[in-house]
């Protein structure tokens, strides 16, 4: 395909986009849910499936497969590829959008940044200067904290009253399954939720228990 138009080479890989129709138009979709796994959704609008890149946080969010999903779209566009990348939620598309302005973040690092930390907490870490808590995102070096710091701290919108979110206290235990779920494989945003869950229900008491029951919730 190469040499075709950009909107040619987007209908021949099953984008048909009318002649009229701007690429840079799709922001949106809604549809059926095809497929979904903690990376990608397939979501069929108008008879078309349609690939997207989805961060950890909304894939645990997303309803069940065969259920009706609508996501906030950011399309990205090269020489020669269409990427959709889909958000449940209009400020994480926002965040997405800022994390690829900055130099040296390109959208599948952006969407590795966004499986890490939760929106918000990610948000106040960036506007108080704290890179030390960027960096427990893995995958995300000192070097790259700081480049998000320095180019984005001025660039995020203020926290309105109550919104502003602190990291979470751990305990020594809870930091060690925390950690020892991460060194396994599983994002860190997955891997607190089910911490949190695992707290919740009682098993907080040893490392054991508690690494028993929150790799439980991740196998469901």
């Amino acid at each position: 395909m190469e040499g075709m138009p950009i909107q040619c080479r987007a209908q021949a890989v099953g984008l048909a986009f009318p002649a009229t129709m701007a690429v840079s138009m799709i922001a949106h979709l809604r549809g059926k849910l095809l497929t979904k796994h903690p990376n990608q959704a397939i979501v069929e609008t108008g008879g078309v499936g349609y690939d997207v890149t989805i961060s950890v946080p909304t894939f645990s969010d997303l309803p069940a497969v065969g259920g009706d999903v609508s996501l906030f779209v950011h399309m990205h566009v090269r020489e020669d590829v269409i990427a959709l990348y889909g958000f449940l939620r209009p400020a994480e598309k926002q965040l997405f959008e800022k994390l690829i302005t900055v130099s040296g973040i390109g959208p599948k690092l952006a969407i590795t940044i966004l499986s890490g930390m939760p929106v918000d907490e990610m948000t106040g870490a960036i506007r108080g200067n704290d890179a030390a808590r960027l960096t427990r995102i893995p995958g995300i070096g000192r070097k790259i904290a700081e480049r998000l710091v320095l180019e984005l701290r001025d660039k995020l919108p203020p926290p309105t009253a109550g919104q502003e979110v602190a990291a979470p206290a751990l305990t020594a235990v809870e930091e060690d399954v925390l950690s020892a779920l991460q060194n396994l494989g599983y994002q860190r945003a997955a891997a607190e939720k089910a911490l949190t869950h695992a707290v919740k229900a009682g098993k907080a008491g040893s490392f054991d228990a508690l690494f028993r029951e929150a790799m439980g919730g991740l196998s469901k």
